[in-house]
């Protein structure tokens, strides 16, 4: 196998750092007028919500479209030890999400080398980090 010329190395580098910058900027100002419009929209939704209030309706027809006024719920905990023990003692772990601890997995394989839970898979690739000088 040949060794990589090392200009054209230097040149990759250069146009990969260019373009993550590039990249960079556009998701940055995308996340501004991204931000910009959610803050709008919201204060249009707390208006529509205050209209469904007001008229005692949860949906109301216009010739631009239909609003609709539902109630979303969120669930979370601020104590994972005692909610854990909760999820034990009801054997209640589907009311967890399906999904592996990237980090901690991680760590409990590299202290656990003989152990492997069955059912896992582990997806491993090469890939490049390019630093700034």
């Amino acid at each position: 196998m040949s060794e990589p010329k090392l200009a054209s190395t230097e040149k990759l580098v250069q146009t990969y750092i260019k373009i993550r910058d590039k990249r960079k900027a556009l998701a940055d100002k995308f996340e501004q007028d991204d931000l910009e419009l959610s803050e709008t929209m919201s204060v249009i939704e707390d208006a529509l919500l205050e209209t469904c209030k007001a008229v005692g309706a949860d949906s109301i027809r216009t010739p631009y479209g239909t609003l609709t006024r539902t109630v979303k719920k969120r669930y979370w905990t601020n104590d994972w030890h005692s909610f854990h023990e909760f999820l034990k003692e009801h054997d209640a772990l589907e009311l967890l999400e399906k999904r592996v601890a990237q980090g901690n997995m991680t760590t409990f394989l590299e202290e656990n080398p003989d152990l492997l839970p069955p059912g896992l898979n582990i997806d491993s690739r090469y890939s490049v980090v390019v630093r700034r000088k």
